[in-house]
């Protein structure tokens, strides 16, 4: 039997965002296939923290807060929601380990992995970047590493996530349906400081 075949939401942007990249100063990419797995529990239940030992790491319990292991991302969407991200392949193993850990408490597990796409945004410009379209203050005393938040990028919504801040390196969780609308949209945006480092090179 053949294997079954899915193409990213922003394969056909590949080049288009690699294009886009400033060497130095930004680069942009897709992050396609992760586990993305939903989690709603009551974060002062036995069960969270039985999830919590589970995963390698507690659920984080503020708002926008972002806890990491070797290899789950658990990032905070609401006083009893997270999004749980993992490695390609990896979504139904992290369902189980928290099924289980859930027990039989009340709470939801579901496998969100094919909602959403990644659109990796790097470099020293990269908050210059999405502060075009987006109203959050970027600066990393205000959003730094390991800190989400659901916002606007662009009028699409989406999970926004600081990695590292030096240099600056952000997820960004976008519906599969907005993908390449967004992605079109930071491919133009991105077009000034590829203009301006082309120029300088040449001067």
């Amino acid at each position: 039997m053949a294997e079954p075949y899915g193409e990213s939401p922003l394969a056909a942007r590949a080049e288009a965002l690699a294009d886009a990249a400033a060497p130095g100063a930004l680069r942009l990419s897709e992050v396609a296939f992760t586990a993305q797995v939903s989690l709603r529990v009551d974060p002062k239940s036995p069960a969270a923290e039985r999830i919590g030992t589970a995963l390698g790491a507690m659920l984080p319990n503020q708002a926008g807060q972002v806890a990491r292991t070797e290899r789950v991302l658990v990032a905070w969407l609401g006083p009893d929601e997270w999004l749980l991200v993992g490695p390609e392949g990896s979504a139904g193993q992290l369902q189980a380990t928290l099924t289980d850990a859930l027990g039989e408490e009340h709470g939801a597990v579901v496998d969100v992995s094919a909602h959403r796409t990644i659109i990796e945004v790097s470099g020293p410009k990269a908050p210059e970047l999405l502060a075009k379209g987006c109203a959050l203050d970027l600066h990393r005393r205000s959003f730094g590493p390991d800190q989400c938040a659901q916002t606007l990028l662009a009028r699409a919504g989406v999970l926004l996530l600081c990695r590292e801040a030096d240099p600056p390196h952000y997820w960004i969780f976008v519906r599969a349906s907005f993908a390449r609308y967004l992605a079109d949209w930071l491919c133009d945006a991105a077009a000034e400081h590829h203009r301006t480092r082309s120029t300088g090179a040449l001067t």
